[in-house]
């Protein structure tokens, strides 16, 4: 009788440590009754059926990172599912460009288990369908570009891998977050040829900004000179205009008195009986006397068949001025 008791303590003490299931936060655990999905345990603690009820095991691989700086892969089985988001630092692989350029290529992905039912049921192991997953939709995406496009497109390319991912890992219940190309590494040669185009580039954008400098200064030396000419241009015809008015309002005054004066000296004439005409005449008669002696060079001076005549009118104005003096 005490052996049975004890017999039934111990297996209930068995039942009872092996009923009570502990679910830490962030984590959960799938039971399956004789074989057959039961429940999906959620955080706390949970009470199975010992022997009927049992967690369901899967494949699960862990990359780490040694002390020599080696990537090491872990591959166990798990009862415990993480839920949080999980990131894998895939290998590096080699993907052909569209212009069959090989390049090297390490991608990183984070995604996060949604759906831990499908985790189990859909997919074998998912870490590894994960990777091949990111490696073929890369060499898919990478073969559609140049390398150019692909050194120059890492968000674009980022987006992409991410939507791909994301509609094709649905179905495992899982939800890709994130995906980042951390090195893509063109083979030596053709780092070396870009980095020569590279300084012919900076090299051609520097004559090129020396080219326009020069040109700009050229232009600039040429404006200021038109500029100057224009100016000199404007003064000289502005001092040009300036004399002319001066010499035209001079003329207009020396008129003005000359055309005074004769009104002056024909009413004097007139008044006294004479005749303006002869003085006039008289008078236009010395000054080109005057022209004809006043030359450095004049030897001899031809008087006018006229000169008696004029000779008379200068005796009748000699008359006229003595009779106005009186």
């Amino acid at each position: 009788m005490d052996t049975i008791l004890i017999i039934i303590a111990i297996f209930v003490i068995f039942f009872i440590l092996k009923g009570i299931r502990v679910v830490r936060q962030a984590e959960t655990m799938v039971i399956e009754r004789l074989g057959k999905y039961h429940r999906t345990l959620t955080s706390g603690i949970n009470i199975i059926l010992p022997i009927f009820d049992q967690p369901r095991r899967m494949e699960w691989r862990y990359v780490h990172t040694g002390v020599d700086g080696k990537t090491y892969i872990r591959r166990t089985t798990i009862t415990r599912i993480d839920l949080r988001e999980t990131v894998y630092d895939f290998p590096k692989q080699n993907v052909i460009t569209r212009d069959n350029v090989v390049t090297e290529i390490n991608a990183l992905i984070y995604f996060q288990i949604i759906d831990p039912k499908k985790v189990v049921y859909e997919i074998a192991n998912l870490p590894d369908a994960i990777e091949k997953l990111t490696q073929t939709t890369l060499r898919s995406v990478i073969g559609g570009m140049d390398l150019d496009e692909t050194l120059s497109s890492r968000d674009a390319i980022n987006n992409k891998l991410r939507k791909i991912l994301d509609e094709a890992s649905d179905k495992w219940g899982v939800k890709v977050n994130r995906v980042e190309l951390q090195d893509i590494n063109p083979p030596r040669e053709i780092r070396d040829a870009m980095e020569k185009q590279m300084r012919a580039e900076r090299d051609r954008r520097a004559n090129v900004l020396e080219a326009e400098g020069l040109k700009a200064a050229k232009i600039l030396e040429a404006e200021g000179i038109k500029s100057a000419e224009v100016t000199k241009a404007e003064g000289y015809k502005a001092s040009k205009i300036l004399v002319a008015e001066g010499e035209a309002e001079a003329k207009i005054k020396i008129a003005q008195a000359e055309a005074e004066a004769i009104n002056l000296i024909t009413k004097s004439i007139t008044t006294s009986g004479g005749n303006p005409s002869n003085y006039l005449i008289a008078m236009k008669y010395i000054d080109a006397w005057k022209d004809m002696v006043s030359g450095k060079d004049n030897k001899v001076v031809y008087i006018p068949y006229e000169a008696a005549g004029v000779l008379s009118s200068l005796g009748g104005i000699k008359s006229m001025f003595e009779e106005l003096k009186k």
